[in-house]
């Protein structure tokens, strides 16, 4: 690391480290206990994964405010490979084929570190990342509800779960229902009137007090049961699940990559150096497989508590270790606590955090920019919907190569025109109507490369763009000043 990216050092610092990391814990503990529960695993997975990862990479990383456990997305993406190889849900088994995952996912980001591959996160778009994250967050919600109510579900894909659900009506647990809208409305309530109090700290500790005061298994509400105090045991993961694993693991290493550069890019001050992107994958596939034999699930950088991290004032990696500092002291002494915490409340924490994924503002913004995009960016969410979060990640990366293959074959083309008085040309627009253009003389200019592909489009304004209706404004005005057959009606 060279000293520009070296983080300031000086006691302010450090005090502002502090007390970021304690806050950024707030936020952590509860979500990878719940994140872990979206996998079906236990919840002191949960922790192991905010506990070694997130410190290998304070150590490794280039991202100074960067917080790495689990996600939502990764989560889900985990769930339904677990599900492939550990049907019947054993607790172990699960815990082992985790493990297993964690290590082929971080072998992945590892090896593509090696052979410098990190510009492939710029493959997939933000808008079909906007369509896919809205199909995951939609998948976890439904995946959730069945806890919310009380009830146990088949789960397959959404559509049966839905069907399954309601089948399942009439034995909802009333007692774990109101349990589940208090946590909700305690979340969205905190959210809105008290923004700097971490809503899911607070939602966390009143379902345990909640579960304590009532008895929430004799009044019928499920808990999370025994959790294993202590730091995780070393664990040889079980390498005859690679080859059904292996292809899990590729997709979940894109969503782990991606997730990553774009929240250390985003979170990156002026005065700080962006995440180099070979260097993350090294320190994110280190921190995987050193995860993986401490029992951890896949890993990488959250976007909301890397968010809450910044908010806090963190200036260094400092603040991730002191995180891990806590959650290593909530493995140690509050595990008889944490076995209380009702499983509807960790699902409202899911549930909670989960439906920023699903922002409709984020389509509206997309779709008045550029319908095209739109339409990619819903292609995304409904794959996944549809085929499942696996296959949906694969639908995700195939719909960016089109995106791009379309942009590639269909470059913009500017009429150019002469502003008056000067030798300056500019593309002809209604704004100038006094630019000069001479009669039988077209001049054009391109943007992007012209190549084999986009080559018959570009040299002939009939085509694409040209002719139809929401063509850029030099469209309009082609045939009335330049009437030659080029600017024909055409069946392109």
């Amino acid at each position: 690391m060279n000293d520009s990216s070296r983080p300031p050092r000086s006691l302010a610092g450090l005090r502002m480290d502090a007390i970021a990391g304690l806050t950024t814990a707030a936020v952590v503990i509860p979500k990878a206990m719940a994140y872990a529960a979206i996998a079906g695993l236990p919840a002191e997975v949960g922790l192991y994964t905010a506990f070694v990862p997130m410190l290998v990479y304070a150590a490794l990383g280039t991202s100074r405010v960067l917080s790495v456990s689990n996600t939502s997305a990764i989560a889900i993406l985990c769930a339904a490979a677990l599900a492939q190889v550990v049907p019947d849900r054993d607790p172990e088994a699960l815990s082992s084929a985790a493990a297993t995952l964690a290590l082929l996912v971080g072998a992945a980001l590892a090896l593509a570190s090696v052979f410098r591959l990190g510009f492939v996160a710029n493959f997939i778009s933000d808008p079909v990342l906007t369509g896919f994250k809205a199909g995951v967050g939609l998948i976890i919600i439904v995946d959730q509800l069945p806890k919310l109510l009380g009830v146990h579900t088949d789960k397959t894909n959404i559509f049966r779960s839905l069907v399954s659900l309601a089948e399942q009506v009439p034995d909802i647990s009333v007692p774990t229902v109101i349990l589940s809208l208090a946590t909700l409305a305690l979340l969205f309530g905190a959210e809105r009137y008290l923004p700097r109090v971490p809503a899911p700290l607070v939602a966390v500790v009143a379902g345990v007090a909640a579960s304590w005061l009532i008895g929430a298994q004799a009044a019928g509400i499920e808990i999370v049961g025994e959790v294993h105090a202590g730091m995780p045991r070393l664990a040889m993961p079980d390498l005859q699940l690679a080859a059904a694993l292996w292809p899990a693991a590729l997709g979940i290493a894109l969503m782990s990559f991606t997730e990553t550069i774009a929240a250390g890019r985003a979170f990156a001050t002026r005065n700080e150096p962006r995440p180099q992107a070979d260097r993350e994958l090294l320190a994110l596939g280190i921190a995987n497989v050193l995860g993986s034999a401490c029992q951890a699930m896949p890993a990488g950088g959250g976007t909301s508590q890397t968010a809450v991290n910044r908010q806090a004032g963190a200036t260094s990696r400092v603040a991730g270790v002191i995180t891990t500092s806590v959650v290593v002291a909530t493995l140690a002494f509050l595990s008889p606590v944490i076995s209380l915490m009702p499983h509807a409340t960790l699902a409202a924490v899911v549930v909670g955090t989960t439906l920023g994924l699903i922002s409709p503002r984020e389509f509206i913004a997309i779709r008045r920019v550029r319908r095209i995009e739109y339409r990619w960016a819903l292609v995304a969410a409904v794959g996944v919907i549809v085929l499942g979060s696996l296959e949906g990640i694969l639908v995700a990366v195939v719909v960016s190569l089109l995106v791009l293959i379309y942009h590639s074959n269909r470059p913009p083309v500017y009429v150019l025109a002469r502003k008056p008085g000067t030798n300056a040309f500019r593309p002809l627009s209604p704004e100038h109507p006094a630019d000069e253009t001479f009669p039988g003389l077209l001049m054009i200019r391109t943007e992007g490369r012209i190549h084999f592909a986009n080559a018959e489009r570009v040299g002939d304004p009939a085509c694409g763009r040209w002719c139809t209706p929401r063509s850029p404004w030099w469209s309009f005005s082609i045939a009335a000043r330049f009437p030659t057959s080029s600017t024909r009606p055409c069946a392109c």
